[in-house]
């Protein structure tokens, strides 16, 4: 057996995928942040990021993970979907074209309008939930 196919067989071991939690933990460390240093770049707490990164915190605000996604260089589909969120693949295809229309807008805009215009959206949440 070669040292590849025994790595393949240690990873399939492992039947659970990648917790949120993990992800994030594992993008920070791989980029030898510290959570000092995330709470400095997006401005989340690294106390809120700790309960985050040890699952404490399983979904936090699609925000947060924007901008955990930006600072990371990750998926934010992916994110989404480790936190349980609906994404645009199982919505209706209405919403599906909604979102995808969306996400690129947020593309285009600089990360402080992207930052304020996420602001905006959990603020009409926050009144729709009122």
């Amino acid at each position: 057996m070669s040292a590849r196919a025994g790595s393949i067989g240690r990873v399939s071991a492992s039947a659970d995928p990648p917790s949120l939690a993990q992800v994030l933990r594992d993008a920070r460390n791989a980029l030898g942040l510290s959570l000092r240093d995330v709470e400095r770049r997006t401005g989340i707490r690294n106390a809120h990021l700790s309960q985050i990164e040890t699952g404490t915190i399983a979904r936090p605000e699609m925000a947060l993970l924007w901008d955990l996604s930006v600072a990371y260089g990750l998926d934010f589909a992916r994110l989404l979907a480790l936190a349980g969120y609906e994404t645009a693949l199982d919505a209706p295809a209405g919403e599906r074209g909604r979102m995808t229309v969306a996400l690129r807008a947020l593309g285009q805009l600089t990360p402080d309008e992207q930052a304020e215009a996420l602001r905006y959206m959990a603020e009409l949440r926050r009144r729709r939930e009122a």
